[in-house]
């Protein structure tokens, strides 16, 4: 079935149209670049804040006030973009194990956000301005820092499979 799917949209007028053109190609994957390093470098800031390596001073929840609108900027382009760019080449994506392992890393790495929020973040009132956060939000952030680096890697890796 998703092989199916892969085929239908590597034959659709926007897949195509990227594929072909000599120019679409290699500008949505500069935006998409673009984009991983905003939400990339964002979450990165977020996840130094959270392990006390940078911003010590700033409240946890100002950090992330003031960043957040910024790491759903760089999702949307990278989102966008990336399906573009899945699009144009689905049939070559469904075999590449770079990019399923990518794939399922982004499962994970949007799943690691998700269990922060609803579980160590609801209570930071109570640790906002602490230097040292719980050892809760600490494995959040090393677990994210390094998803975020795998899902770079392995990315990278898609044009050599």
């Amino acid at each position: 079935m998703l092989f199916h799917f892969c085929q239908w949209l590597n034959e659709t007028r926007i897949a195509i149209a990227v594929r072909e053109s000599d120019f679409a190609f290699p500008i949505i994957e500069t935006v998409h670049v673009l984009g991983i390093t905003l939400m990339a470098g964002t979450i990165a800031m977020m996840d130094l804040r959270l392990l006390g390596v940078i911003l010590k001073k700033d409240r946890v929840s100002d950090v992330a006030r003031l960043i957040l609108p910024l790491t759903w900027i760089g999702f949307g382009l990278m989102f966008v973009s990336g399906s573009l760019l899945f699009a144009a080449e689905a049939l070559k994506s469904y075999d590449n194990p770079a990019f399923r392992l990518k794939m399922l890393l982004l499962l994970i790495a949007g799943a690691n956000p998700l269990i922060f929020h609803s579980t160590v973040y609801r209570r930071v009132e109570d640790w906002d301005q602490a230097v040292v956060t719980p050892v809760r939000a600490r494995t959040a952030a090393l677990a994210s820092l390094t998803l975020w680096s795998l899902i770079i890697m392995s990315g990278r890796a898609i044009a050599y499979f």
